[in-house]
C-alpha cells in the first residue's frame, strides 16, 4: 500500500511536471529563479524526446507500482499510458516529439518577445 501511495503522489507530481512546463512561461516572464528552471526543464524535455529516453518520474513510478504489485506496471511513455486512459486513443510518440518541440518554439517566442518589451 504504501508504494502504491508513493506512486500515485509521482503521478501528481509529473502532471504538475508537465502542467509547468507548458505554463511556465507566464510567471517564468516575472520571476527569473522560475524562468531558470522552466528553461531548464524545456531543454531537459527536449533532449528527453531527442533521444527517445522515459523521462525519470516514470521509471520511478513504474518502480513503486512493481513493488506494490508487478502486475500494475505498463511499458513505455507516462504520458501515452495516460492519455490513452482518458481518451482510449494512443498516442503515437512522434506527436508528442512534434508537440513538445512546439512548445519549446512557443516559450522561446515568448521570452524573447518580453525581452524586446
Amino acid at each position: 500500500m504504501f508504494y502504491r501511495i508513493l506512486a500515485d503522489i509521482i503521478v501528481i507530481i509529473h502532471l504538475a511536471w508537465i502542467l509547468f512546463l507548458i505554463l511556465g512561461a507566464f510567471p517564468g516572464s516575472k520571476y527569473r529563479t522560475i524562468k531558470f528552471l522552466h528553461v531548464s526543464g524545456l531543454v531537459f524535455a527536449s533532449v528527453i524526446q531527442i533521444f527517445d529516453w522515459y523521462c525519470p518520474f516514470t521509471h520511478l513510478e513504474v518502480w513503486l507500482r512493481s513493488k506494490h504489485d508487478p502486475s500494475l506496471t505498463y511499458k513505455g511513455s507516462f504520458i501515452i499510458h495516460y492519455m490513452e486512459k482518458i481518451i482510449y486513443v494512443e498516442i503515437p510518440a512522434n506527436l508528442i516529439f512534434t508537440l513538445t518541440i512546439l512548445l519549446v518554439l512557443f516559450n522561446a517566442w515568448f521570452y524573447l518577445g518580453k525581452r524586446r518589451a
